[in-house]
This record gives C-alpha cells, structure tokens and sequence, in this order.
C-alpha cells in the first residue's frame, strides 16, 4: 500500500512540476531548465524518504534535518517578500518569457538576505534537499542530494548570466559583495 502512495505521490509531483516548468522546459539552458531537474531529485528524496521521516525524532540526524527543513520553509517567504516588495516586478520584463511574476525584477534587491547571499531561493532548495536527505542515508539518497545540489548550481549560474544580462554592471557589482548561497562561505 504504501508503494503505491510513494508512486501516486511521484507522478502527481512530476505532474505538478512539469506544469510549472513548462517554460522553462521550453527554453533548454535558462535557468528553470536546471531548476526543474534540482526540483525532481528533491521529489524523489521526500518520496523515498517518507516511511522514515518521523522515525527516531529526536536524534541528532534529525534535529538537523528538521532545522534545515524549517529554513527551507522561511527563507524562500522572506525572499519572495522583498522580491515583490522592492524587486518591481514588472510585467514589462520580457528577457525571458519563462520567468515566474516574482521573478521579473526591474530593480535589484540588495537587503534581507539578498544583502548576504545571491540566491535564497536556491539556497532553501538546498536545504530542502539535504534536510530530506538526513531523513535516511542510502547510496541512492546520497546520490540524489547530490544531484540536487549540483542542478541549483548550475540553476544559479545561469541565474547570475540572466541577471548580468538585465542588470549589466550593478549586478556584477553586486556580485562581488555576496556569495551565491552561503553568507561569507560559498
């Protein structure tokens, strides 16, 4: 039984995915191209992950996953937030057709935790991946995260080309202040 609920959850996730990303799947190379498959690994990590999410609450694997997990849920609200606050978004934004509302700045977003890191995003899917990663080692699941991890940075790569792009010279100002995911690290 529960094999057939990981598998109904696999494909309406799939299915779920596919729609959101169907411009960007249209548009090989943007940034959501990547940003789809990242979205995929992480899908099969929870699915497989699932029957053991709840086991051994209080051991040290996962606390940390639960505190990853909780910044995953906060960080991508925060940087949503300020996109839409200060980014001006604007429909006018045509550079790339495949960019969600959020996504079409016409402003750079510089404070919150843009003012430390490019990508808080990318970052909180990181988190989301590694913190359902903990959730149970097995090769398969190592590969997984892995896979997840390196999609979102190449998702962040070709982030940074769009915005260079849009931005020009502020963004690449920009970027010589920041780190693309970790505040002073990375």
């Amino acid at each position: 039984m529960l094999l057939w609920f990981q598998l109904f959850l696999f494909v309406a996730g799939t299915a779920a995915l596919l729609y959101v990303s169907r411009g960007p799947l249209s548009q090989p190379g943007s940034h959501g191209f990547y940003r789809f498959f990242a979205w995929e690994c992480m899908l099969v990590l929870i699915v497989l992950n699932l029957p053991v999410w709840h086991v051994d609450p209080l051991s040290a694997t996962q606390l940390i996953s639960c505190v990853l997990l909780a910044l995953s849920i906060w960080l991508p609200i925060h940087a949503v937030r300020l996109l839409k606050a200060q980014g001006k978004p604007s429909d006018a934004r045509n550079d790339d057709p495949a960019l969600y509302g959020f996504e079409k700045t016409s402003a750079l977003v510089t404070t919150g935790a843009f003012r430390y890191i490019r990508h808080p995003m990318y970052t909180a899917l990181m988190l989301l991946a590694w913190g359902a990663f903990l959730k149970q080692f097995t090769w398969v699941t190592l590969a997984l995260v892995l896979a997840a991890t390196l999609f979102l940075f190449l998702t962040a790569l070709r982030d940074e080309k769009e915005c260079i792009a849009h931005f020009g010279d502020d963004y690449r100002a920009y970027m010589r202040g920041t780190r693309r995911f970790i505040p002073f690290v990375l």
